[in-house]
This record gives structure tokens, sequence and C-alpha cells, in this order.
């Protein structure tokens, strides 16, 4: 199903979206994470904050939607999110780590990966990373399908 078909289902339940869709794949491991999302065990995310300003891309805003994509670009489901907050990545907390869903869900595991993906992807763009490197830390709730 494509982002449009999805909002537009969607739509019909809650018409206050209006028509501008944000669709996005996860950066890693797209297919893997939008299922934990569809299922429910994903709840939070988190992303670099250094890649928000080289790209001047606003920050997630709480109460925005989001269509969920796979790696085939296709809609999975629509997330709204609930919070959002800036942190540096060493005080990144248990309780968010869980929520993220991934591995044993973990702090030690969330923080080993996300290292392990922030890196390679601020050392590209000329930042070094390190536990005082800032994390873009969003917690949503699955709207679509229900």
């Amino acid at each position: 199903m494509t982002p449009e078909q999805l909002w537009n289902e969607y739509k019909t339940i809650n018409p206050a979206i209006g028509d501008k869709i944000d669709a996005w794949a996860f950066g890693a491991e797209p297919d893997q994470l939008a299922d934990l999302v569809l299922r429910g065990e994903k709840t939070a995310m988190a992303s670099a904050y250094e890649l928000y300003k080289i790209e001047n891309e606003p920050l997630p805003q709480v109460g925005t939607f989001d269509v969920v994509l796979d790696s085939q670009d296709q809609a999975v489901c629509i997330i709204e999110i609930t919070k959002v907050t800036v942190v540096p990545f060493k005080q990144v907390s248990a309780e968010h780590a869980f929520k993220e869903g991934e591995g044993d869900k973990s702090l030690n595991y969330w923080r080993q990966v996300h290292e392990e993906v922030f890196r390679p992807w601020l050392e590209e763009v000329g930042f070094t990373f390190n536990q005082d490197s800032k994390v873009v830390l969003e917690e949503f709730h699955k709207v679509y399908p229900l």
C-alpha cells in the first residue's frame, strides 16, 4: 500500500490530520523496525541531533503524524509523536531503551547498537561521536491500523 492510500484510509477516521504526508523508513533495518512498530513493541526511537542541524531540518513535533515505511517504500502504519526530548547519548535511560523494543530491550544493547549506527553517520558529515553527542528521543504510539 502506498503512503497516500494508508493516509487517506486513516483520514476517514481522523480528518483533522490534513493532507501533508510525512513518510519515512527507519535508517537501519527498516523492515524489522517497522514490524516492531506495527506490533506495538516499538514505541520510541532515537536519532542523531547533529544530522538535523546539518540538513537544516526541524526537530520532530509532538502531535504530528508520520507514515512508517518498509524497505520497499510501502506504508506499514501511521504513528503520532507524543514526546520529543534532546539529551546527551550518555543520559539515555533504560526506560527509553526498553520502549525502543529492539534486541533484549536493555540499555546496554541500545547503547551498543546506536553507537554502531551513529558513529559512522556522524563521521560521514564531519562530526565525531562521543558520549556527550546529542540524541533526539521520540516517543509515539501507533494510531493506524488499529
